[in-house]
């Protein structure tokens, strides 16, 4: 078994774990408080003996241990009530104990007191206590609600969900952020032998051209030459800069837009109609890399070319919306993108065409926001008709 194979059994292993201990717990949990329950229950038959013996009629009786058991209950919230379902007594609710008649007290206190007897009727069954009075025996029903540790008690179990959501919200984004961290590690290594690679063959075509001057070639031929040489160079230190932190500096945007559409425009097909649109302004400064930021242009000219498949129309547009940022659309007449893939054609490795690595649109999406602290993203896309990309920037002033 490989290393990656142990990380993803390791992995569901700490997963299944968390879910069995949070189950054992609130497995137990519940047990305890059917205990804590039944417990109650007890406790309130004992007072309900004690409360009959202590509205005995018989004053020869020593009711003072009754007393103490009626007094002890500090918990527990009840109220007693006559066969007829009238109040007569009530406790540990949130006002003093009642030593009125029902009639007697407030009418805000009798409403509370009639909600809160029907909450204890919902909650537990009544224990029932024959008396006797004046009009002989008579029963009474003694009502209860939860204590509060009791009900502290339900949400327990709640609390442990959350926190077991929690924690697995946690490992999943540890181990996202890792296989994130991963992949830009291993693209970044790519890059940069890539460019350690082209730097050979590289200095030896640059021997080539002064050799092919000394030998009197054409100089139209040797200029075309030095320019796509210093083109290699220049992606050879595009590369080189994957993974590290490029050095900015100010810069017109426009002038650096128009450089990598001019370049484009010389070396693709003629049935690509090429434009270029610069509004409010015809230089628009910004701190950026030259090199990435015409990576950037040129990925998004050539993959709306590909959608195009090298026959149609682009549309570069550049404008600076409120002094703070610098909106660069380019639009294609290609065969547009589903919405649902507006996302997830910026991951690394993602492509729809037979032949493609799917690094484009992922390297600019680290130049853009990674790099400069911009944005880039699709604005519209239509099937059949069209996409717009945007990629912003901070204008500086």
């Amino acid at each position: 078994m490989n290393l990656p194979q142990n990380k993803t059994l390791l992995r569901w292993i700490l997963i299944c774990t968390a879910f069995l201990v949070v189950a054992l717990i609130l497995w137990n949990t519940n047990i305890f408080f059917q205990k804590f329950k039944q417990e109650e229950r007890q406790r309130m038959e004992v007072l309900a003996k004690a409360y009959k013996n202590f509205n005995s009629p018989d004053l020869d009786i020593d009711i003072s241990l009754e007393a103490e058991i009626i007094e002890s209950n500090k918990n527990i919230p009840m109220i007693v009530t006559d066969e007829d379902g009238k109040i007569r007594f009530w406790a540990n609710l949130d006002f003093v104990r009642g030593v009125k008649n029902f009639d007697d007290i407030p009418t805000k206190d009798r409403i509370y007191l009639t909600k809160q007897l029907a909450k204890m009727k919902s909650e537990n069954k009544p224990l029932f206590v024959t008396r006797e009075s004046e009009k002989g025996n008579t029963t009474d029903s003694i009502y209860y609600r939860d204590s509060d540790i009791l009900n502290k008690l339900q949400y327990y179990p709640l609390a442990l969900v959350l926190i077991l959501l929690l924690f697995g919200t946690v490992i999943y984004l540890v181990f996202k952020s890792n296989k994130v961290a991963e992949q830009n590690k291993l693209w970044a290594g790519m890059a940069k032998e890539t460019a350690h690679q082209i730097g050979t063959p590289l200095s030896s075509l640059l021997g080539w051209v002064e050799i092919l001057r000394m030998e009197n070639a054409d100089e139209k031929t040797v200029v075309e030459i030095e320019k796509d040489v210093e083109r290699l160079n220049t992606i050879a230190d595009r590369f080189s800069k994957i993974g590290s932190i490029p050095k900015l500096t100010r810069h017109d945007v426009v002038l650096e837009t128009q450089k990598a559409f001019d370049y484009y425009q010389s070396r693709s097909s003629k049935l690509v109609d090429f434009s270029l649109d610069i509004k409010n302004k015809e230089k628009i400064y910004a701190l950026i890399n030259t090199q990435l930021f015409s990576w950037v242009i040129e990925n998004l000219i050539k993959n709306a070319i590909d959608a195009m498949q090298g026959k149609g129309s682009i549309n570069i547009q550049i404008s600076s919306k409120d002094d703070k940022h610098i909106v660069i659309d380019v639009t294609d007449s290609g065969k547009g993108i589903p919405k649902n893939l507006f996302k997830k054609i910026f991951d690394p490795g993602y492509t729809t065409k037979k032949r493609g690595w799917g690094l484009g649109l992922s390297l600019t999406k680290r130049i853009v926001e990674d790099y400069h602290d911009g944005k880039v993203y699709v604005k519209k896309s239509e099937i059949g008709k069209g996409t717009t990309f945007t990629a912003m920037f901070n204008e500086l002033v």
